[in-house]
Formats: structure tokens, C-alpha cells, sequence
């Protein structure tokens, strides 16, 4: 069920009888640059319209709350206790490791929270680093921290991480706190040196196809597929120390060692080095304003992502074919972790209701499945929703 941030103001209102404070936390597209972040590469992400929403102020009765709409369920927290990951409720632990950081920096009040959204679960928009960044960046104003963006950024990094068990980069956390409307951004994610690059669409829309589907193991494949990266690099290490991941790697050193790797860690670490040499030449077809060689490198990236680092689904296939035979679209790919969830097009706009007729209804015959489709814009990072904003939605 989708929550609008008029129904999480509403609902901390009949709780709690006060008024909030109001913050919006996107998900995030990535547009080219997947399993790229924690191999220390480029990534292209930028938030998008759909978002989590926190209704949050100081707990007069020095009792903190925090209330999950989509579970519809309340969790207590005792800030003078130390924070640990608990079992049950799952979803707690995402903001339990926010909590965890940011009291490594200063007092926190006791608190209410009320949280809510409309990202759809499983399509890969990252509605986790959604509700960690959000849920940072509202205690971070409830409680005058003066913590700057980027180190929220890594504090909701650690969160997941140590609190939730994925190993995830950096990127799903930096887009929803760093985006800037209508821009994209050239993420460098071994130095966080980053840059804003306007994304002049024209005559294309950007149309996410959602499978939904998500198959089981999703967490411990990505974190397999880490390790498989970091052997890969060890081996190369014996060659020269000075390489530390993958973005220190030449296709031609990969090639030259090969006998040397075991398993499927050449593949993976020959995508991973292809890939972190394409979002360079995209960012290079943007500033040439070529969408049409852009698009062409997304059904590439599909394919390492397919054939070589083996994270894509037959659903997700089954999209991508769909898509590069449809004349109008020039992209597509699988996004996100992989395994189900969404692919993302650069669709014509006055093909983008034939395309979408044309997907859902093979997918239905031959699937069985009702696609969704979302038709999404590039917003602004976290911020604060203004009374008149709330008002626009009402």
C-alpha cells in the first residue's frame, strides 16, 4: 500500500495530538553503473518521485516511538540503552543503526516518528537507503547535530551494513541525500568526488517496467558477488600491491591473469572493470547530448549484467528483449541489485503507451504476471516538506 506525506502527517497527528516536522527521502534511479559502487567505480544515480516520508518531533512524555504505516506497527526505543539489531520487527533495524551512529555524536531526544511511502518494495529504487538517509537527516534536524549531508550519507552506509547485513556501496545512500532536480549525478566512488550533469531528455521519457518478481537469496548473492570481486583482486595484488580494488584494473591486466582466477570471478571481474570504463563514456555521450550511444551502452550493461556477472532473471531478460526490439526505445537494462524488480528504458515519448501495451501484454502471456510501469522524474535529495507543499497534495 502507497502512503502520501499527508497520510504519515495525518496519522502522527490522531498519535500523537502535535504537530511534526515533515522530511520526504526519495528512492533513486541508477541510470548506468550497476555493482560498480563497492568496487570503488563510477555510478550514475539520481532521485526520482517516489519517496519515504517521516513525521517527527520531541516525545513530551520522554517515551520513543516509531511507527511503520506499511506494518502498521509500533516499536519503543530506549535512547539510554545501547542500540543493538533486533530479530523481530525486521524492518526496525534500518534506523536502529541510524540511532546507533548518531549517538556517537551527540545527545538525541526522545522522539516520535511516524513513517510511510510509495516506493514500490522489491523493484530496485532503494527504499531502504530511502528510510535510512530520511530518518537521519529528520533526527539530525530534530536534534541541531549541524551533521553535513555526506556524513549521513556513511552513517546510513554503516547502518545497513552493520544493523541489516548488506554490504551495499555507497551509491543508493548518496543519491537519495545529494540529487539535485533534473540532474543527474557523476558519482566517483572511491574519492565521493561527485558532479551534477542535467539530463535533457527531449523527446524520450524514462520508464521503469517493474517484473514483480523478486527471487529468494537476493542478499547473500549480492554479498557473494562482492566476495568474488575482492578474490579477484586479491589474485591481482600478488602482482602489484598497489592495486586495492577493481577501479585500479585494466581490462588487458584481467585478460593477462586469467588463467590465474577460479570459479566465476574473472566474469564478474571483467563486467565489473567494463562497466566502470562505460559510465565514463556515458558521462561523455551526456555532455555530448548523444542519448542514442548513452542508450546503446545500457543494453551492453545488461548484457555484462546477464552473461558475466550473472545478477539479472529471465523476467528481466524477457523485458530487455522486449525493449531492444521496440522501435523508439534506444535503452534498457536490468536496475538495482538484480535477481527481479525493474528495468529502466529510454523510450520516445510518442511510443512509450505502444511499448508499455506491447511489454505488459507478452509478459502477461508468457509470464503469467502484471508488469507495472512507472513513469518517473529526476527530484531533488532529502528535504523538508513545507506546510504549502503538504497543502499542494492534499
Amino acid at each position: 500500500m502507497d502512503f502520501s506525506p499527508h497520510d504519515v502527517s495525518l496519522k502522527f497527528r490522531e498519535r500523537y495530538n502535535i504537530n511534526p516536522l515533515l522530511v520526504r527521502a526519495p528512492g533513486r534511479i541508477n541510470l548506468i553503473g550497476e555493482h560498480t559502487d563497492y568496487n570503488n567505480g563510477f555510478v550514475m544515480p539520481a532521485a526520482i518521485n517516489f519517496g519515504t516520508y517521516f513525521a517527527m518531533a520531541p516525545a513530551d512524555d520522554g517515551i520513543t516511538e516509531i511507527f511503520s504505516l506499511k506494518y502498521n506497527e509500533a516499536f519503543h526505543v530506549n535512547l539510554n540503552d545501547e542500540i543493538r539489531p533486533v530479530k523481530k520487527p525486521s524492518w526496525v533495524n534500518y534506523l536502529l543503526g541510524v540511532i546507533h551512529q548518531l549517538k556517537q555524536q551527540g545527545t538525541l531526544k526522545p522522539f516520535k516518528c511516524v513513517f510511510g511511502g510509495n516506493i514500490p518494495i522489491g523493484s530496485g529504487l532503494s527504499s531502504s537507503a530511502s528510510v535510512e538517509c530520511g530518518f537521519a537527516f529528520a533526527l539530525n534536524e530534530l536534534n541541531a547535530l549541524n551533521i553535513d549531508r555526506q556524513k549521513l550519507v556513511l552513517m546510513a552506509q554503516w547502518s545497513e551494513h552493520n544493523f541489516v547485513g548488506v554490504k551495499c556501496g555507497i551509491m543508493d545512500q548518496f543519491a537519495s541525500m545529494m540529487s539535485k532536480k533534473g540532474n543527474v549525478i557523476l558519482l566517483d566512488c572511491r574519492s565521493l568526488e561527485y558532479s551534477y550533469s542535467p539530463l535533457q531528455l527531449l523527446e524520450y521519457s524514462l520508464v521503469l517496467c517493474d517484473t514483480k518478481v523478486k527471487h529468494a537469496l537476493v542478499d547473500s548473492d549480492y554479498n557473494t558477488r562482492r566476495q568474488e570481486c575482492e578474490r579477484g583482486v586479491a589474485r591481482l595484488q600478488k602482482h602489484d600491491p598497489k592495486i586495492k580494488s577493481l577501479r585500479d584494473v585494466d581490462e588487458a591486466l584481467l585478460w593477462k591473469h586469467q588463467p590465474e582466477f577460479e570459479g566465476k570471478e574473472f566474469d564478474r571481474c571483467l563486467y565489473v572493470v567494463q562497466e566502470i570504463e562505460r559510465v565514463q563514456a556515458a558521462n561523455r555521450d551526456l555532455k555530448e547530448n548523444n542519448l542514442k550511444s548513452f542508450g546503446a551502452r545500457m543494453f551492453d550493461t545488461h548484457r555484462g549484467l546477464s552473461e558475466l556477472y550473472q545478477v539479472s532473471c529471465k523476467e528481466l531478460d524477457f523485458f530487455v528483449s522486449v525493449a531492444k526490439q521496440h522501435p523508439g526505445v534506444i535503452g534498457a537494462r536490468m536496475m538495482g541489485g538484480g535477481f527481479g524488480g525493474c528495468t529502466i528504458n529510454l523510450v520516445q515519448k510518442d511510443v512509450v503507451a505502444t511499448f508499455v501495451n506491447a511489454l505488459t501484454e507478452s509478459y502477461r502471456s508468457s509470464f503469467g504476471i502484471e508488469a507495472a510501469i512507472y513513469r518517473v522524474a529526476l527530484e531533488d535529495g532529502v528535504n523538508i516538506i513545507s506546510n504549502k507543499e503538504l497543502r499542494s497534495v492534499l
